[in-house]
């Protein structure tokens, strides 16, 4: 927000330079990001009055004009023609500087001398974006007669400075010349010196000219309407304009004009309406149809739904309420009879809309903050006190004001003893009340505390440690001397998921893996790449309503897209072997479209290609799942997942439960990540597995007695899980098998098509005597029997 010096001094008399007080501003809360001076080192620039204009008689675009300036009439070859004689312009005089190192000399313009140069106001440094669109080609043209030889600095007061402010988003009430004012007045404890605002002379009836006016109460909180007749729309005047280019605005005209300066200096957005130009005479503000279009004053077609509000006449839409007017009911210079709309409107809903349309207005900033809906009418009546001021048009009696829900000021108790706890401070009574009483909080003393009224355009103050905020920075947060931290330490411990989370990192990194984190937002199309199939759970995923594009505009419900991403990068890049593990989110709707916030679950994914094969990765799975104190784990062939090899996946089941899956993934999605090799990847669910870790040990003395070793291999069929082979070993091993170790899987010659060779190396140890082999051959001869009645396994020969 640009804060206009001298317009803040209207206000309060404050005396001191700019610096000090935007220091003093600065240590009282308020954000000061710079300070812009309007001293645009302009010298020899006066005021001078059009006194002949005659055509250059060698060239067809220049006119040679003679300018009075007061002490002499001097000659100015110029190419600009939107002036008349009579007309009072600046005139930079020989030997003047203007912006940006400009400097005047005297010059011969095809053999007629120019002693000087008329100025527009991009000449005098003003920005383009504030500049009125009819000055914008032209020479700036004064709007009355001023003394001649006037310097121009003093005429468009280019003696000040401007403030640049950071308002925040809890301080709507400060997004006004008059709110920074109170800041101000708090700050320097002087008097705040608001403008009587009054209508002299009133004509005719409202009701005349306005029928009725409907609201939809929940986006509308208030609509306060006035109707002002005999409009004469002309350029405003200089200190007007002057005053909308110093905030930052642009000068349109004097009616629109009055709307924006209001607005600047009380914070209330106003729109004045074409009243002849509607159909009905009657306003009804309702939501818009879904597909309803219009036309608004920056000539783009907007179409709109069901969650915008909209302005109508009770037929068409007249306007966006809170964001712009339409062009069908824009001021023009016909327009004769204004309704004068001053609005309080819901912040999120316009702020909804003004996302939606991507249309940000100085209207739409402040409603989108909340503002103060007992503003409407001063808003209201202040416009109508300018536009009698200025000569603009005349006031029609009477207003229309749609108000059911009044807000009333509340009443906040405040301790004392409790403000001097939390500052670190020992000020008194008499001190807080001051501090309060500054900023325009009644204070009434209590004997236990301090009641204070909150005017009801102080949104953010709603309890007491507020209220103690506003002491600690009326007073001076930097005045207040730094205190030892008093409180009870008590020791930090991380969660027992973070605990299982880096104990899994620490062993999968013993295996080599590397830890990576990937984003939360995928492709839609990343679903297709792994074959997910249409009507699978995985594809109900969140889309985002403004995504950084189609790359990351869902949020995942897998994290296998995200691990092949990664491997098809190193892949390409050239790295040889990769092994990777991620533990992240996924991200699962309770309902689609999204009523409520979706169910995060967390997964484990590992990844990997190299010189290894399936059972390298079901060899870490099963250490993990060791090391972690999991019991009860199997492996289950699985065929129908897609994504992965039918006869090299399996599901992984704990007491029972599917907890995730781990395979070699199918080679057309390998290809369509253009990877030429083997991809192995596991995913579980990381919360099932903090679920079923146990992490206690218990001592278990070294065996006493010796082990017997024997190795079994047996030919099953190809889709005999290994898992089942070494289930039924162990079942029948009668407590005596330790240890199991896989150390051989064999298909090809000798061995039968559609067979396979299993090898087993079986630990067999009593931890209460020596076995005998008589014993173990015993065992060793049943578990032979089950695998082959149960497996149709054959021994080895």
């Amino acid at each position: 927000m640009l804060l206009p010096v001298k317009w803040l001094k209207e206000y309060v008399n404050i005396d001191v330079d700019t610096k000090k007080l935007a220091d003093e501003l600065t240590l009282s809360g308020s954000h000061v990001e710079s300070i812009i001076s309007l001293d645009r080192g302009i010298e020899r620039v006066v005021v001078g009055r059009i006194e002949k204009i005659e055509k250059h008689e060698n060239a067809d675009k220049l006119l040679v004009v003679m300018v009075d300036v007061g002490d002499e009439t001097i000659q100015v070859v110029t190419g600009a023609d939107n002036f008349k004689v009579g007309d009072y312009v600046p005139v930079a005089l020989v030997g003047a500087k203007l912006p940006k190192d400009l400097y005047i000399e005297r010059t011969d313009f095809r053999g007629v001398e120019s002693n000087g140069m008329l100025c527009s106001l991009a000449e005098l440094g003003y920005e383009d974006s504030v500049i009125p669109k009819n000055q914008r080609d032209g020479i700036f043209i004064l709007d009355k007669d001023y003394p001649l030889g006037t310097p121009i600095d003093e005429v468009l007061g280019l003696n000040g400075e401007i403030i640049e402010l950071e308002i925040t988003p809890n301080r709507p009430d400060c997004l006004s010349i008059i709110g920074m004012a109170r800041e101000a007045a708090a700050t320097f404890d002087k008097k705040l010196e608001l403008p009587e605002v009054a209508v002299k002379d009133e004509v005719d009836d409202i009701k005349d000219y306005v029928e009725a006016v409907e609201v939809d109460e929940e986006l509308c909180n208030r609509y306060y309407t006035r109707v002002i007749k005999d409009i004469k729309i002309k350029e405003s005047p200089l200190w007007l304009q002057l005053r909308l280019m110093e905030a930052g605005m642009r000068p349109i005209n004097n009616i629109v004009d009055i709307t924006n300066y209001v607005m600047l200096e009380l914070g209330q957005p106003l729109h004045a309406f074409d009243l002849d130009k509607l159909n009905n005479k009657r306003i009804l503000v309702r939501r818009a149809k879904d597909g309803e279009k219009i036309t608004t004053i920056d000539g783009q077609e907007r179409a709109l739904n069901n969650s915008n509000l909209l302005i109508t006449d009770g037929e068409s839409p007249i306007g966006i309420a809170g964001v712009m007017g339409g062009m069908d009911s824009e001021v023009t210079e016909e327009t004769t009879t204004v309704l004068l709309e001053s609005a309080n409107f819901n912040g999120k809903s316009i702020r909804s809309t003004s996302k939606q349309l991507n249309l940000r207005t100085e209207a739409s900033i402040r409603f989108e903050k909340g503002l103060d809906p007992n503003l409407c009418k001063i808003a209201a009546e202040r416009a109508c006190q300018l536009i009698e001021e200025i000569n603009a048009g005349r006031v029609v009696k009477g207003c229309i004001d749609i108000y059911k829900n009044i807000k009333e000021e509340k009443t906040i108790k405040l301790r004392p003893e409790r403000v001097n706890k939390l500052l670190g401070t020992k000020l008194s009574v008499e001190d807080m009340v001051d501090y309060l009483e500054r900023l325009d909080l009644k204070t009434k003393v209590t004997e236990r505390y301090l009641e204070v009224k909150i005017p009801t355009y102080r949104l953010d103050l709603n309890i007491e440690v507020d209220l103690i905020e506003e002491i600690g920075r009326i007073h001076g947060f930097h005045n207040i001397a730094a205190q030892p931290l008093v409180g009870v330490l008590t020791r930090g411990e991380k969660p027992y998921s973070s605990i299982i989370a880096d104990k899994v990192g620490a062993i999968l990194q013993g295996f080599g893996l590397n830890e990576v984190i990937t984003y939360s937002f995928i492709s839609p199309k990343s679903y297709d790449k792994i074959k997910i199939e249409a009507d699978s759970h995985l594809r109900n995923y969140i889309k985002l309503m403004n995504p950084l594009g189609e790359d990351y505009s869902v949020m995942r419900t897998t994290l296998i897209s995200n691990m092949l991403d990664l491997l098809s990068r190193n892949y390409n890049y050239g790295v040889k072997e990769c092994y990777l593990y991620e533990i992240g989110n996924v991200f699962i709707p309770k309902e689609l479209p999204l009523e409520q916030l979706p169910r995060e679950e967390k997964v484990l994914v590992l990844g990997m290609y190299g010189q290894i094969d399936f059972y390298y990765l079901k060899e870490v799975v099963t250490a993990l799942f060791e090391k972690l104190g999991i019991k009860d784990f199997e492996y289950v062939k699985e065929e129908s997942n897609p994504t992965f090899h039918p006869n090299r996946t399996a599901n992984i089941l704990i007491k029972g439960n599917s907890i995730g899956v781990l395979g070699e993934i199918h080679m057309d999605v390998v290809e369509n990540y253009d990877i030429d090799t083997r991809v192995y990847i596991a995913q579980l669910n990381f919360d099932a597995l903090v679920e079923e870790t146990n992490l206690d040990r218990k001592y278990k003395p070294l065996p006493k007695y010796p082990a017997i070793l024997r190795d079994i291999a047996v030919v099953v069929d190809s889709d005999v899980m290994v898992g089942e082979l070494e289930k039924v070993i162990l079942e029948n091993g009668e407590g005596l098998i330790e240890n199991i170790e896989l150390f051989d899987v064999y298909e090809g010659k000798q061995i039968e098509s559609g067979k396979k060779s299993v090898a087993f190396s079986l630990t067999y140890r009593s931890s209460e005597k020596t076995l005998k082999d008589e014993e173990v051959n015993k065992v060793h001869e049943r578990i032979i029997e089950e695998l082959e009645r149960r497996l149709d396994a054959k021994l080895r020969s």
